[in-house]
């Protein structure tokens, strides 16, 4: 028997466009992890751990060793920032 998990006031499309252009969310990840997300990002070496930068709708923004540099980027952009642990 299939169920319905979706029982939000929002449709799926409506709730991954929230925060679009105004939030964004910081996670450390492995430089392994960044390759595969970000595709220009092939010549990280790989074993780092680094900070990326996310749109709301899951869109890689920037990358970085740097906590700071990345909130300072989401700042300039006029973006808030949220942390997934």
């Amino acid at each position: 028997m299939m169920t319905d998990l979706h029982t939000g006031p929002y449709t799926d499309s409506e709730l991954a466009s929230l925060g679009e252009g105004h939030v964004a969310y910081l996670r450390r990840m492995s430089s392994d992890d960044i390759r595969a997300k970000f595709p220009s990002a092939q010549s990280i070496r790989p074993g780092l751990s680094l900070w990326a930068l996310f749109a709301a709708d899951g869109t890689p923004l920037a990358v970085s060793d740097d906590r700071g540099s990345i909130l300072a980027s989401a700042s300039e952009n006029e973006l808030t920032t949220v942390s997934l642990h």
